[in-house]
């Protein structure tokens, strides 16, 4: 019985895996979204208004992270060393309109 417990874990995370999908683009906290210039948006700015939440502008559209996102997103931004075009690779899911981040 374990072993096949083991089996369906090992099928059930592969396949959550293989769902996930890769976006690249600017990241962003929700109050600074709809800003003209992203490329000037500063780190000091997006760790200020952090409170609102993280996405990530992609394709001209703003699509928003989970909770898990949006730590992971503070995190980055507090070990970058960039100071504005803040230029981000994210895996996750896609999942009501909002990111199921996972790196």
């Amino acid at each position: 019985m374990k072993t096949l417990f083991a089996f369906v874990a090992t099928v059930t995370l592969f396949s959550t895996l293989a769902l996930a999908e890769t976006w690249t683009g600017t990241l962003v906290d929700n109050m600074c979204k709809n800003k003209p210039d992203l490329a000037s948006h500063t780190k000091k700015c997006a760790l200020h208004c952090a409170k609102s939440g993280f996405g990530l502008v992609t394709g001209g559209k703003f699509v928003k992270f989970d909770s898990a996102g949006n730590a992971k997103a503070v995190t980055a931004l507090k070990d970058s060393s960039k100071e504005n075009d803040l230029q981000a690779t994210v895996t996750g899911t896609l999942q009501d309109e909002t990111i199921q981040v996972e790196s």
